[in-house]
């Protein structure tokens, strides 16, 4: 992704997108550099139109399930957890109410 994001990048500023300039771009942030994935990201991207990318993607992305409800042991750990942090919170705010020891803003 990082790859992809510096392609992008270069595009958006209408720098030439090779394999030396991604590779500066990454290099610039502190980003460790696998030459094998900056090649696969050139090979896979060209010949396409940025937008063509994007659309692509855009298309891949929209096949993906969104999050739904929980089934099964999923659901079970997500209700514990649930009830573990409304503890945990009612606890909190029992401790809040006691530090103002019973004095009000306006008393």
């Amino acid at each position: 992704m990082k790859y992809l994001a510096a392609y992008l990048l270069l595009n958006a500023a209408g720098n030439t997108a090779d394999a030396e300039n991604v590779k500066k771009v990454l290099t610039s942030v502190g980003v460790e550099i696998e030459d094998k994935k900056v090649s696969a990201l050139i090979a896979a991207v060209e010949g396409k139109a940025v937008a063509d990318l994007i659309t692509e993607g855009t298309e891949k992305l929209s096949a993906v399930p969104a999050a739904g409800p929980a089934t099964g042991a999923a659901a079970a750990s997500g209700a514990a957890a649930g009830e573990a942090a409304a503890e945990e919170a009612a606890a909190e705010e029992e401790e809040e109410s006691d530090a103002d020891m019973g004095f009000g803003l306006f008393d």
